[in-house]
């Protein structure tokens, strides 16, 4: 396995905890917020060293903002980019204990 470098922090922000997120679980995917400038394969290499797992597949995705109103005024909510990391079978990662 990889070593931990304090860059792995900052590629990975925190775990996603959503209902959705729960029901992939069973299939061995974990779903994170990440850095909007990271790479699958940075991904793949943080996880592997924070979680001590091995990482089958990684895939990506950009939820765009919405746009909501607050007070009477338009704002914008950010962009978010999300990783959903596929482990390799029979490993798990328990997301309720920090790292």
């Amino acid at each position: 396995m990889a070593e931990v470098k304090p860059h792995h922090y900052d590629v990975i922000r925190r775990p996603l905890i959503t209902e959705k997120s729960t029901l992939v679980a069973e299939q061995n995917k974990i779903i994170f917020e990440v850095a909007p400038t990271a790479d699958k394969k940075a991904i793949k290499e943080a996880v592997e060293a924070l979680f001590k797992v091995s990482v089958t597949k990684v895939n990506t995705l950009t939820q765009k903002g919405k746009t909501k109103r607050f007070r009477g005024f338009l704002g914008r909510r950010s962009d978010v980019k999300k990783a959903v990391v596929t482990l390799a079978e029979g490993q798990s990662v328990d997301i309720s204990t920090g790292l």
